[in-house]
């Protein structure tokens, strides 16, 4: 068994701060498609200009992430939230004054992407899970996503407003000054450099790399993450243009994404929960199979109003719920002393099938005139990521004798 780290942060302070921080870094990020429209049409470029730096993006959060997570094991949490929110306020600075579509990708891409690594899941987890028993982890890391989902919900319609009263540029501007919110709350995550040294000290990161890359139910969950990407990213971005292909209004689009971000909240809630009564490698299983067949339903319903918010709904509720018990069951299996390491090279096999699901969505629909291929690809996705979660193995590693 591993030992338990010893506790020095009460755990209402960190899922309180941990909160606060998810909801800022995963709220902006989530309504930045607000932007499209007015920055394409004020600087004359393509939506493919916006596209690509968001996949850019995409990619540098996943690729970033892994060394926020070990600078994070390593330092503290809190000294990469504070990092993070300062590339954050200069990424969307950056976006709001970028001239050309090269800067552009280069602020709204690689630094708000590498500011996004630093702000969000797997660092604040790390946190969690060196300072929460384990007999509530994974609960907590529910709460932790279900406040981030709940900070989607609420940020759009603020973006929104802000941008229809400030202007885009203006609007902007206020979002890099509320990212730097994040620093005084960072401290509320401050950990011991006694408890970050005893955790250091169990195993080096290449020792924890090496046994992790080597354990079959790691690549599960790898792989398992990927298609939680694709299917994500493919549905949040292309679903509008999908439902306005079939004559709806783009009302019917932006309620459908808000109600994903509303039962989000439950979703993540109710994943995390059960995690602590259930096997989350069933849970995984469900969730991902309950989208192969939430997919299925969908196309083949008529298509109305009415059948888009039931989709939405159903989506919601397994939408980012994968994050908990994912990350929960490399707390269980490894320990704590890497999980913020670990959890971001779970987290850019996700990022990577995000990259796919988006890419894809557009190649596609400029090759055949349709996305059928991709919801079809989406759906066997789902049921192969619920065979690869099933045979994980959830108890801790065995650890022939202590790392040195």
């Amino acid at each position: 068994m591993h030992r338990s780290t010893p506790h020095s942060l009460s755990t209402t302070q960190v899922l309180a701060c941990g909160a606060i921080i998810v909801t800022l870094s995963m709220g902006i990020r989530h309504g930045i498609g607000l932007w499209l429209l007015p920055i394409t049409q004020a600087q004359g470029w393509t939506r493919e200009h916006f596209a690509f730096a968001i996949a850019i993006q995409n990619l540098a959060w996943g690729f970033c992430g892994i060394f926020a997570g070990m600078l994070a094991d390593r330092f503290g949490a809190a000294r990469v939230i504070m990092g993070g929110s300062v590339l954050y306020a200069l990424g969307l600075s950056g976006m709001a004054t970028s001239t050309t579509p090269v800067l552009f990708a280069l602020t709204t891409g690689v630094l708000i992407g590498a500011a996004q690594a630093g702000t969000t899941y797997a660092v604040v987890y790390g946190v969690i899970g060196r300072n929460v028993s384990a007999e509530k982890r994974s609960w907590a890391m529910g709460v932790a996503a279900a406040a981030g989902s709940f900070g989607q919900f609420l940020m759009v319609p603020t973006e929104g407003f802000l941008i229809s009263t400030l202007g885009w540029q203006e609007a902007l501007v206020a979002l890099s000054a509320a990212c730097l919110l994040m620093i005084p709350v960072a401290l509320g995550l401050r950990e011991s450099s006694q408890s970050l040294a005893r955790s250091n000290a169990q195993q080096s990161v290449w020792q924890a790399l090496k046994e992790a890359f080597k354990y079959p139910s790691f690549q599960l969950l790898m792989a398992g993450y990927f298609v939680c990407g694709f299917q994500v990213v493919f549905i949040g971005v292309h679903m509008p243009s999908y439902l306005k292909d079939k004559g709806l209004s783009p009302q019917v689009a932006s309620y459908a994404l808000a109600l994903i971000g509303l039962f989000n909240v439950f979703g993540t809630y109710a994943a995390g929960a059960l995690g602590q009564k259930l096997a989350k490698r069933h849970i995984l299983a469900f969730i991902y199979f309950g989208r192969a067949v939430a997919i299925s339903l969908f196309l083949l319903a008529p298509l109305s109003p009415t059948s888009v918010y039931l989709f939405a709904a159903v989506m919601g509720v397994l939408w980012l719920s994968t994050i908990p018990p994912t990350n929960a069951v490399i707390a269980q299996i490894f320990g704590v002393a890497h999980l913020s390491m670990l959890g971001g090279f779970v987290f850019f096999s996700h990022q990577i099938g995000s990259f796919m699901g988006v890419w894809l969505g557009g190649y596609l629909y400029d090759r055949t005139g349709s996305y059928d291929v991709v919801w079809y690809m989406a759906i066997a996705l789902g049921v192969f990521a619920a065979l690869v979660n099933l045979p994980v193995r959830e108890s801790a590693i065995a650890r022939t004798a202590p790392a040195h």
